[in-house]
C-alpha cells in the first residue's frame, strides 16, 4: 500500500514536471479519450506521450456492480514497464505491467497480463453517476504496445447458498461482495477447487478502499487462510459494521505455503523466473451458519448424555444396596441356626492380628518381615504365589503410599494446567487480532464460534471427560467409605478376603480423566504443532496408571511408588516432546529411541519376572550368563514361572515389533506412535489378566461382564471416528483443510467431537472394569487367590 502511494505520487510529480517544464527540452503529449465498457483499446505509449481513458457509470445505493480493469503488454521488454493509474472517487489504484511479484527468498516472477477489480466506494444517493480515469504512461523512449479493457463483473455480489465459479491467478486476483441478509448473523464462506495447486489464499475483508488483493499484501487486514482444494471462514455480522464484506481470493506466486515443491534458487539476485501457467478455477459459496437454537440443542445434548450416566449409576447403586440389604437379612436369620464348625479364623483372632499389624504405620526402605518363613526373598520366589504372599505389609502404610498417587497427580495437574490455559488464551488472542487462520488447525467446515472461541463445539465435546471423571471419583469414594466401615466393624471379608482394597490409584485415574478433558479442551482452543502434547500428556498418564492398577491388584506389596511412576511418565512425556520436535525423518533420534525402548522393555521384564528380587550392578552380566548356563545348557530346564514368562515374551515381541516399525517407517506423528505403544502394552496386559483370571477358576460377575462388553463396543466405534482425520498439524494448514468435513451430528458436532463423546465413555467404562472385575473374590480367602 505504501509503495503504491509513493508510485502514484512519483507519477504525479513526473507528470507535472514533464507537462509543465518539458522533459529534456520536450513537452509531453497528454491525450484524453472517452472510453466505454467492454471495449478493447489498443495503444502505444512512450515517454513522450500519455493517454488518459475516461469512463463513467451509474451506481445505486441498493446494488453494487463490480468493475474490472484488464491490461496486456504486448512487448517483451521488461526494462521499462508501463504504469497504469486508476483514479476514482475516494480511491486510487496503481500497478505496473509487467507486474513483478516476489516469492520465497525474493525470487521475482514477471506477469504481462494483469487484471484488477476496482474498489467501489459506497454512495448515499439512490442513484449516482461516477467517473474514473485510467492513465497510461511510461519512461521508455521506445514505443510499447498494450491492450486495455474495462468490463463489469458478473455476480459481483454473492447470493446466499448460490455457488459462483471464477478463475484467478497471481496477477489476476478476484474479490466479491456479500451482504448479510435480514435474520442472518453468521455465515460460512466456502471456497473450493478441484486443483490442489497452485496454492491460493482466501481472505475476508471489511468494505473499504483499497482492497488488499495481491500476494504481498492480502494478509494486511481481515481474516485469511491458505488453501489448496478447500477453504472455509466463519464470519459474524458483529465484526462488520457495514453488514457486508469482501471475499478475496489470491493465487500465490509459489506453492511452498501449501506444501508444494520448493523451486530452484535463481542464478543471479536480479534474475526473473518464468512463473508458468498458474491460473486456478475456484468456486465460492456463502451459507448461513447455525443459529442460537442449535447451540442450545448441542449443549443440552452434551449435558443430557453424561447426566444420564449419573442417573444410571444412581439406579445401579439403589439395586445393589437393596440386594445387599436382603443378603444381610438372610445372613442374620441364618445366625439363629446351630453353628457349624468354623472353617476360617475367628473374628476375635482376626481383630487382634489387625491391631498388632497397626502398631506401627511407618515404613522405611527395608521390609521388616522377621521370620525366615516370611522373608520376602523366599516368599516372592516361590513357584506358585497367592495374594496373601504379596499382601503382608501394613495396610495403613500401603494406603498412605498409594494415596500419594492422587495427591501427586493433583499437584501436577495444577502446575501443568495453569500455563497451558494462559498459552492457549494467548494463541486465541493472536488469531483474533491478526486474522491469520493458519495458526490453528480446526475443522473449518464445522467450527462454531462462541465469544472469543473459534471452535466452541470442539471444546464443549470434552465435557464428558470431566463429568465422567468426577462420577468415577464419586463411585470410588462410595466404595472407599463402605470398605472403611467394614474394616471399622472388623468384617472378616474386608480383613482377610478378596483383592486388598487400595483406592489411591483409582482416585488418581479419575483425576487424570478429568484433566484429560480440561487439557484436551485447551488444546482444541487452538490445535497446532506446538501444543499437541497438551492433548496427549494425560493420556500417557491414564495408560500408565491403568497398568499400575492391574499390577497392584495381585502385587500390592511390590507395586511402584508414586514418585517412581510419575518420574517414568515424565520421561515418556519428555520423549514425546523430543519426538514431535526432532523426530520427523531424523534417523539418529529413532535409533536412540528404539535402543532405549528395547532396553527399557528388557529391564522391566526382568523386574516383573523376578518380582523385584534382582540387582542391577556390575555383576548382573555374570549372573545372567550363569542362569543361562545352569537353566538352559546344563539342565535344559524350562522357566520356573511359566505364566509370567508367557506374558513377558509376548510383551517383548510386541514392543520389539513396535520399535522396529518406528525405526523403519519413522512415522511423522510421534506422539500418537508413543501413545500406541502404551495402549498396546495396556491391552496386552489386560487380556493376559482376563485369561489368567478365568484359567485360575475365577469368574467375572454380571456387572463387570456388562462393563467389559459395553466398553469394547464403544471403543470400536470411538476408534472409527478417531481415524476419520478431519485435520492434521503434521501437514501444512492448507493440506490439513483438505480433510475438513461438515458437521454430522445436530449440525453442531463433527466426527472428532463424537470421538470425544465415545472415548470419554469408553475410558469411564474401562475404569469401571478395573474397579469391578475382581468383585467375585470378595468372599474368597487371599491364600486361595493366585498371583499372575
Amino acid at each position: 500500500m505504501i509503495l503504491s502511494g509513493l508510485t502514484v505520487l512519483l507519477w504525479l510529480c513526473v507528470t507535472q514536471f514533464t507537462v509543465g517544464s518539458g522533459a529534456v527540452g520536450e513537452t509531453k503529449n497528454v491525450v484524453q479519450k472517452d472510453a466505454e465498457f467492454d471495449v478493447t483499446y489498443n495503444g502505444t505509449v512512450t515517454s513522450e506521450n500519455q493517454t488518459i481513458y475516461a469512463f463513467n457509470h451509474t451506481i445505486s445505493r441498493n446494488k453494487t456492480d463490480g468493475v474490472r480493469v484488464s491490461v496486456d503488454v504486448l512487448s517483451q521488454g521488461l526494462e521499462s514497464p508501463i504504469l497504469f493509474v486508476v483514479r476514482q472517487k475516494q480511491a486510487v489504484l496503481s500497478f505496473q505491467v509487467p507486474l513483478i511479484l516476489r516469492g520465497l527468498y525474493q525470487r521475482k516472477y514477471p506477469y504481462n497480463h494483469v487484471g484488477r477489480t476496482l474498489c467501489q466506494p459506497p454512495t448515499r444517493a439512490a442513484s449516482e453517476t461516477q467517473y474514473f480515469f485510467v492513465d497510461v504512461s511510461t519512461l521508455s523512449s521506445q514505443g510499447t504496445n498494450y491492450q486495455l479493457r474495462v468490463s463489469r463483473v458478473e455476480s459481483f455480489t454473492l447470493q446466499t447458498d448460490k455457488k459462483f465459479s471464477f478463475t484467478a491467478s497471481p496477477s489476476q486476483p478476484q474479490y466479491f461482495k456479500y451482504v448479510f441478509p435480514d435474520g442472518v448473523d453468521t455465515v460460512i464462506v466456502k471456497v473450493s477447487s478441484d486443483m490442489n495447486f497452485p496454492c491460493s489464499v482466501m481472505s475476508v475483508q471489511d468494505i473499504q478502499c483499497p482492497v488488499y488483493d495481491l500476494d504481498n499484501n492480502v494478509a494486511f487486514i481481515g481474516m485469511y487462510q491458505t488453501m489448496t482444494k478447500k477453504g472455509a471462514i466463519t464470519v459474524q455480522r458483529k465484526d462488520f459494521p457495514s453488514n457486508s464484506f469482501y471475499v478475496v481470493v489470491v493465487v500465490k506466486t509459489e506453492d511452498e505455503a501449501c506444501g508444494g515443491p520448493l523451486r530452484f534458487y535463481p542464478l543471479r539476485p536480479d534474475e526473473l523466473i518464468d512463473a508458468g501457467n498458474r491460473t486456478k478455477l475456484l468456486d465460492v459459496m456463502v451459507s448461513p451458519a447455525i443459529n442460537s437454537e442449535v447451540y442450545v440443542k448441542g449443549m443440552l445434548f452434551c449435558l443430557g448424555i453424561f447426566l444420564s450416566f449419573y442417573l444410571l449409576t444412581l439406579l445401579v447403586a439403589c439395586v445393589e444396596n437393596k440386594r445387599f440389604y436382603c443378603y444381610s437379612v438372610v445372613t442374620s436369620s441364618s445366625s439363629l441356626l446351630p453353628s457349624l464348625p468354623p472353617s476360617e479364623r475367628s473374628l476375635d483372632s482376626v481383630g487382634r492380628s489387625r491391631q498388632e499389624s497397626l502398631s506401627s504405620v511407618e515404613e522405611d526402605d527395608y521390609d521388616t518381615l522377621d521370620d525366615i518363613d516370611s522373608d520376602k526373598n523366599i516368599v516372592r520366589t516361590k513357584k506358585y504365589l497367592c495374594v496373601s504372599d504379596l499382601a503382608r505389609k501394613d495396610k495403613r502404610v500401603l494406603s498412605k503410599k498409594y494415596q500419594i498417587y492422587f495427591w501427586n497427580i493433583a499437584t501436577i495437574a495444577v502446575f501443568y494446567a495453569l500455563p497451558v490455559i494462559q498459552l492457549v488464551i494467548t494463541y486465541q488472542t493472536v488469531v483474533n487480532v491478526t486474522g491469520n487462520q493458519d495458526i490453528c488447525f480446526y475443522n473449518f467446515l464445522c467450527a462454531h464460534p462462541l465469544g472469543a472461541l473459534s471452535a466452541f463445539n470442539n471444546i464443549l465435546s470434552n465435557l464428558g471427560y470431566v463429568m465422567l471423571g468426577l462420577l468415577f471419583l464419586l463411585i470410588v469414594l462410595k466404595r472407599d467409605i463402605v470398605h472403611k466401615r467394614a474394616l471399622f466393624r472388623n468384617d472378616l471379608n474386608a480383613l482377610e478376603c478378596g483383592i486388598p482394597k487400595h483406592f489411591g490409584l483409582f482416585y488418581a485415574m479419575g483425576t487424570a480423566l478429568m484433566m484429560e478433558g480440561l487439557l484436551s479442551a485447551c488444546y482444541h482452543v487452538c490445535p497446532n504443532y506446538t501444543n499437541f502434547q497438551f492433548d496427549t500428556s494425560f493420556m500417557y498418564m491414564i495408560a500408565g496408571l491403568c497398568m499400575l492398577k492391574l499390577y497392584q491388584k495381585r502385587h500390592p506389596d511390590i507395586n511402584a511408588s508414586a514418585y517412581t511412576a510419575y518420574a517414568c511418565l515424565a520421561v515418556v512425556i519428555f520423549f514425546s516432546v523430543l519426538g514431535v520436535v526432532f523426530g520427523k525423518g531424523n534417523m539418529v533420534f529413532w535409533i536412540v529411541f528404539s535402543v532405549i525402548h528395547i532396553l527399557a522393555t528388557l529391564l522391566l521384564s526382568t523386574q516383573l519376572y523376578y518380582m523385584g528380587r534382582w540387582r542391577l550392578d556390575s555383576g548382573v552380566l555374570r549372573r545372567i550368563l550363569y542362569i543361562i548356563y545352569t537353566d538352559c545348557i546344563s539342565q535344559c530346564s524350562g522357566p520356573m514361572y511359566i505364566d509370567r514368562m508367557v506374558l513377558l515374551v509376548m510383551g517383548n515381541i510386541v514392543n520389539w515389533s513396535l520399535a522396529a516399525y518406528g525405526l523403519i517407517e519413522r512415522p511423522n506423528d510421534f506422539a500418537s506412535y508413543l501413545l500406541a505403544i502404551a495402549i498396546c502394552n495396556l491391552l496386552l496386559y489386560f487380556a493376559f489378566y482376563i485369561i489368567m483370571k478365568l484359567r485360575s477358576g475365577e469368574r467375572i460377575q454380571c456387572l463387570a461382564l456388562v462393563c467389559i462388553l459395553f466398553t469394547a463396543v464403544v471403543w470400536g466405534f470411538a476408534l472409527y471416528f478417531f481415524f476419520q482425520g478431519l485435520s492434521t498439524w503434521q501437514k501444512t494448514p492448507a493440506e490439513s483443510r483438505e480433510h475438513n468435513r461438515d458437521c454430522i451430528l445436530l449440525s453442531f458436532f463433527d466426527d472428532h467431537d463424537i470421538w470425544h463423546f465415545l472415548s470419554s465413555i469408553a475410558m469411564f467404562g474401562s475404569f469401571l472394569v478395573l474397579l469391578t472385575m475382581d468383585d467375585d473374590l470378595d468372599t474368597v480367602q487371599r491364600d486361595k487367590i493366585f498371583v499372575f
